[in-house]
């Protein structure tokens, strides 16, 4: 069986041609893209479904991925710009303005520095952090839940919006999210009435960070380790697949795929 509790049914899913999804340990599997699931990308692609990575990532992974990968567009940072190939080109558009975002960046790494030095915990600025262009990153993986929690709770204290993926704590100072970025890029570089968006999209997740998604995307799935932190979940997925990782978002991307014949037939 495909999914943990009900296979979605093709009539459910016959208008998806919009699919957004997470990256890390969603489309990636301990760090890589498996070839199944980079073939998929492909079949989804050349089905006409539009696949829109939404992630936590860099700027400098977000420019490779428009780039090399068969998409339509990246939301990098959490929400803080969306990634367009236009000819030979790679466009940004930010939420609000590069300067705006840049310069708030500045100050805010400085003080998640200072927190961490202050709390003591031990925690590292991601390694990517100088391919960064609005967001702060912070490495938690091998730390304990109650820690990472209690670092996010010092950074909301100081006014500062937190993410949490499955690898890092993503913050920044802005009033955007994952959400926010995919609504405004379905209406405003889509095209699509917000009528429109439920039978249109589809999303695909694995963490807290995702749940804004999961509760704004109505064909929202999850792969199969969205289960350790489904109590921690402001949103769940209304699907999620046996699988983990990459094998269950290939699962969940053959399954569009066959309702997208369906909906041919």
């Amino acid at each position: 069986m495909t999914f943990v509790d009900r296979t979605p049914s093709a009539d459910e899913l016959r208008g998806v041609r919009y699919l957004f999804t997470d990256i890390d340990d969603t489309l990636t599997t301990d760090g890589q893209l498996l070839p199944e699931t980079y073939q998929v990308l492909w079949d989804l692609n050349d089905a006409g479904i539009a696949v829109i990575p939404v992630t936590g990532g860099s700027a400098g992974w977000c420019e490779h991925i428009v780039r090399a990968w068969p998409v339509k567009a990246v939301i990098g940072e959490s929400g803080a710009y969306a990634v367009f190939r236009r000819g030979r080109d790679v466009v940004f558009d930010y939420w609000e303005g590069q300067a705006i975002q840049t310069e708030r960046q500045r100050r805010h790494l400085q003080t998640v520095v200072d927190i961490i030095a202050r709390e003591g915990l031990g925690f590292q600025i991601a390694h990517d952090q100088a391919f960064r262009l609005a967001d702060v990153a912070v490495d938690i993986v091998g730390h304990p839940p109650a820690e990472v929690d209690r670092l996010a709770a010092c950074l909301r204290d100081r006014g500062a919006t937190v993410a949490i993926s499955s690898i890092h704590i993503n913050t920044w100072i802005g009033n955007y999210d994952k959400r926010s970025m995919s609504e405004r890029l379905l209406i405003e570089e889509f095209g699509l009435s917000p009528q429109a968006v439920p039978l249109a999209t589809a999303f695909v997740g694995d963490s807290r960070n995702d749940a804004p998604m999961f509760g704004y995307i109505v064909n929202s799935f999850g792969v199969n380790n969205v289960l350790s932190i489904l109590p921690q979940l402001s949103h769940a997925p209304r699907w999620i697949s046996t699988r983990p990782a990459g094998l269950g978002f290939a699962d969940i991307g053959e399954t569009i795929l066959a309702a997208a014949k369906h909906r041919e037939a």
